[in-house]
């Protein structure tokens, strides 16, 4: 297994494959690079691709401090500078994308070559101004329910967020395989994380972000109207979006084959 050790003392765990432009793959909240089953493989056949799991997930250690956005980009900066990386690949899934743009607006463009932003809103929460919110967690009180259900039934939750992810109702196998990397997060990890993640506003950002952009968008999301998503390619400059008319929030899941091809198209 291999770890890198952060500037505040904790370790990272990540996994790496394949040769080429490096490719950095940035899961979602509460969840782990494991997600990235059907993607690893045949992305590795063309970069350098690394596989992480953020502070509290997966493998990684679970400190008792750090549980921010802009720390969390702090820890890939720390990957990246560990392995000597540059003209680094960034993907983000979901939560993952805000951490690129947090990363983004702490240090610019350092090492970096591309983003990819994988179904994410660039505000969760509703407003007079922002009508595509996060269906389950769009204001203070709709984030007090989770924390709520979070301590009281984590294991409930996380067959909750499996349901929201995908599509059609998933397989017990796959259920199951979800529900195991989900857990891992301890639930008060999950809760602060979200607390954090929740309350952020991204869109003033995007018109500043010159490096080339690949937007995904899963026009089945549960996890955010699609109109959400779709925003962010249409206000970064230059930026081209995808959508996976199939897919859910997980499109790298679910039109896996028409994912790889759409990365390595576009890295290339």
């Amino acid at each position: 297994m291999s770890f890198i050790t952060t500037n505040d003392g904790v370790k990272i765990y990540y996994e790496e494959r394949g040769y080429g432009k490096p490719l950095v793959l940035i899961h979602g909240w509460a969840c782990s690079g494991r997600f990235f089953v059907r993607n690893i493989d045949v992305l590795a056949q063309y970069f350098q691709v690394i596989n992480m799991d953020l502070r509290g997930h997966g493998k990684s250690d679970k400190p008792s401090w750090g549980y921010r956005i802009s720390r969390m980009a702090k820890d890939v900066k720390d990957l990246i500078e560990a392995l000597n990386l540059n003209e680094v690949n960034l993907l983000g899934w979901s939560m993952g994308a805000a951490i690129i743009w947090s990363y983004i607006d702490l240090f610019g463009n350092e090492h970096l070559d591309k983003i990819i932003l994988v179904d994410q809103s660039p505000r969760q929460y509703y407003a007079a101004d922002w009508r595509w919110g996060q269906p389950w967690c769009y204001d203070a009180e709709t984030l007090a329910v989770l924390s709520t259900q979070l301590r009281y039934d984590p294991e409930g939750t996380a067959r909750a967020t499996v349901a929201a992810c995908l599509t059609d109702k998933p397989t017990p196998k796959q259920e199951s395989f979800f529900i195991k990397e989900i857990v891992k997060c301890p639930a008060w990890i999950q809760a602060t994380i979200m607390a954090d993640h929740t309350h952020l506003d991204w869109r003033d950002l995007l018109p500043h972000i010159t490096l080339p952009t690949l937007v995904i968008v899963g026009r089945k999301s549960k996890v955010f109207p699609w109109e959400g998503s779709a925003y962010v390619g249409e206000h970064i400059p230059g930026a081209k979006t995808v959508f996976f008319e199939k897919s859910g929030h997980m499109p790298f899941y679910e039109e896996a084959e028409k994912f790889n091809r759409v990365v390595k198209e576009f890295i290339s």
